[in-house]
């Protein structure tokens, strides 16, 4: 029955021989007033506790070495900075003494013991210099070459610090001269576009004068033309034209204009002078117009071919424009007559002059006096008899002589 019941237990009694998992599920069994809740933990959950678990282990090991190899660190910064500081006071100090001493070698310079002091001292400033080397040689700051980088660095930074301001200083300077140039630009704008406005009104005053002098010429189907005679030819050496400076295309095409009112404003400037502009004398009245008339002495129907200018005796008689006189003579019913060619098809006559000033074939300039007033030849008192001519057909002289151009 023992063997029976022995066989019996061990059926009933099985062996689990199957390994858990290292990380199985878990659970956890709260029991309050009479109820249980369970908490499940899995293996993921497991795993990733003991993984935060290990890495705050591993940095808080970490973070106690640093602290004690920086603690270590500073302590030997420490003693270092206290061992260096003592030994430049034990150095000032020596120093101060052998400045000391030399102070006093150079008061008592000339006296017998002189020699033996210089060489006492030599010694205290090589013991002084041997410390220095010493300190020198035992901190690595203090080394030839840590000191030579020092102060190439500190040179290389104070370099660049000097480059940067000048740089920035050119900036502002540029700037400056980029404002100024932008003034310097609207003033020469300015400046240029008077300097147009004035050619302009200068070249318009005389071709409102040519105007002016081709009313009496269309009478008598005649016309002035100042631009007739303008010389177009061209030739002459070749040479290479330099290439334009100016950028400003506004101020160059400004330029260029001003350059062609300046050269048209010199051509009829030129062309002026030759056209008999103004009063031949600069005091007088009319006393007979150009034109249909009464003669003075038999009261018949006559043709004037000129302007009678009454004026007193003597005054000065003017050449109106340049020109070559081709008479100067008395003239019968002229009396003293001078006439003057003045080229572009244009004459004037100068009548009953009461002296001559000039010869036939001088060359007279415009304002320069021919004669004076008179009453010689065919007249009735003192006046000017003056006519214009345009190829060869006279005209009113006045328009003429109110025709202005300055």
């Amino acid at each position: 029955m023992d063997k029976k019941n022995a066989n019996s237990k061990r059926e009933y009694n099985p062996q689990f021989r199957e390994k858990k998992k290292l990380f199985s599920e878990k659970e956890i069994i709260f029991r309050s007033q009479n109820r249980a809740k369970v908490l499940t933990i899995s293996s993921k959950a497991q795993v990733l506790f003991l993984c935060a678990l290990f890495i705050i282990g591993a940095w808080s090991f970490y973070s106690y070495h640093i602290y004690n190899k920086s603690g270590v660190m500073v302590s030997a910064k420490t003693r270092e900075l206290e061992t260096t500081r003592d030994a430049y006071a034990n150095l000032m100090g020596d120093f101060m003494s052998l400045q000391k001493n030399i102070s006093n070698m150079l008061s008592n310079m000339g006296g017998k013991g002189s020699k033996q002091d210089i060489e006492k001292y030599k010694k205290q400033a090589s013991v002084v210099e041997d410390k220095i080397k010493q300190l020198s040689s035992n901190n690595d700051w203090a080394s030839e070459d840590k000191l030579e980088e020092k102060i190439s660095l500190s040179e290389a930074v104070l370099q660049r610090d000097i480059a940067a301001s000048e740089r920035d200083e050119l900036k502002r300077q540029m700037n400056e001269m980029e404002d100024i140039i932008d003034e310097l630009k609207e003033a020469e704008k300015e400046v240029l576009e008077k300097v147009s406005q004035i050619s302009s009104k200068e070249v318009n005053k005389i071709k409102s004068a040519f105007s002016e002098i081709n009313v009496p010429l269309k009478k008598q189907g005649l016309y002035f033309n100042p631009q007739a005679n303008r010389k177009n030819g061209k030739g002459g050496l070749f040479e290479p034209a330099k290439m334009p400076k100016l950028k400003d295309k506004e101020i160059s095409q400004k330029i260029t204009e001003i350059y062609r009112d300046v050269d048209d404003l010199e051509y009829y400037r030129e062309i002026v002078q030759y056209v008999p502009l103004g009063k031949p004398v600069w005091s007088y009245w009319l006393t007979s117009p150009f034109g249909g008339r009464a003669d003075p002495f038999n009261k018949k129907q006559a043709r004037h071919k000129g302007v009678d200018l009454a004026s007193r005796t003597g005054n000065k008689i003017k050449s109106m424009a340049k020109g070559k006189v081709t008479r100067a003579e008395y003239a019968g019913g002229y009396g003293n007559l001078v006439e003057v060619d003045h080229g572009n098809g244009f004459k004037t006559k100068y009548a009953h002059m009461n002296k001559i000033y000039v010869k036939k074939g001088q060359y007279v300039e415009a304002g320069e006096a021919v004669g004076e007033v008179g009453n010689t030849g065919r007249s009735t008192g003192p006046h000017l008899h003056y006519e214009v001519l345009y190829r060869g057909v006279p005209v009113d002289p006045m328009p003429f002589m109110k025709a202005k151009v300055s």
